[in-house]
C-alpha cells in the first residue's frame, strides 16, 4: 500500500520508512507534488490534522485532473519538544524555534544553532525535564482518521554536553537517564521502538493491520 506522507522532511520519511514495513511511504515531493501548508494549529493534533487534510485535498484535485492515479491513506505527524522550565516551549515550534521572542535572529536555524539556542535560554536551571510529544494521524478522507499522541521522557544535557551523530533535531542534547546516552546515541531500531513518533507509529500500525 502506497502511504502519502505530509512533510517534506527527508528524516521523518526514514523513519517512517521503518516503523512501516512492507509500506510505501512516499513524500509529495517524490511524486512532484508541491506541498508546504501553513501550521496554524494550537497543537500537535490540531497541526497534524492540518497538514493531512491539505494534502488529502491536494491529491484529490490531483485524481480529478487525471494528474495521478495513485491511491492510498495519508499520514501525518506533527512533533516537538517541551521543556519544563519553559512553560512547555518550544512545543509546535520546535522546528523554527527562535529563542524567547526571535529578535534579530535569522528566520531559520540549522539544528546545532537550535539545540545551543535553547540550551543557553535553559541556562543553569536545575529543571531539566523535557519530552518529545508526537501526535500523528492516519487519514482515509476529509473526516475518517485514526489518531495518536505519545511521548519520550528525558532530560535536557547541559550546554556543551551534547553528543551522538544519529538521529537529527534535538536528538543530540535529549539525555535518557536510564540508558546513559542521548538520544543521538541509539542505534536506529531502539530508537524506532521507544521514541515518541515510534510509539505513535505502533498504534496507528496496528490499525493498518487490521483493515
Amino acid at each position: 500500500m502506497t502511504i502519502w506522507f505530509a512533510s517534506g522532511n527527508p528524516h521523518k520519511k526514514q523513519e517512517a520508512s521503518a516503523l512501516f514495513p512492507g509500506h510505501r511511504v512516499t513524500l509529495p515531493v517524490e511524486a512532484g507534488i508541491a506541498f508546504d501548508p501553513e501550521e496554524t494549529g494550537s497543537t500537535f493534533l490540531e497541526n497534524a490534522l492540518l497538514k493531512a487534510r491539505a494534502l488529502y485535498r491536494r491529491l484529490a484535485d490531483l485524481r480529478r485532473t487525471g494528474e495521478t492515479d495513485r491511491d492510498g491513506p495519508v499520514l501525518a505527524d506533527d512533533s516537538g519538544l517541551c521543556v519544563d522550565a519553559l512553560g512547555g516551549r518550544p512545543g509546535i515550534y520546535s522546528a523554527r524555534y527562535a529563542g524567547r521572542d526571535g529578535a534579530g535572529l535569522p528566520a531559520t536555524l540549522t539544528a546545532p544553532e537550535r539545540n545551543a539556542l535553547l540550551l543557553e535560554e535553559l541556562g543553569d536551571n536545575p529543571d531539566r525535564n523535557a519530552r518529545f510529544v508526537c501526535a500523528m494521524v492516519l487519514l482515509w478522507d476529509e473526516n475518517r482518521f485514526v489518531a495518536a499522541q505519545e511521548t519520550l521522557e528525558g532530560e535536557l544535557v547541559r550546554p556543551g554536553e551534547g553528543r551522538g551523530s544519529g538521529g537529527f533535531g534535538y536528538d543530540p542534547i535529549f539525555y535518557l537517564p536510564g540508558r546513559g546516552i542521548t538520544v543521538a546515541e541509539l542505534p536506529e531500531g531502539e530508537k524506532n521502538r521507544i521514541s515518541h513518533r515510534g510509539k505513535a507509529a505502533v498504534i496507528i500500525a496496528k490499525y493498518l493491520e487490521g483493515i
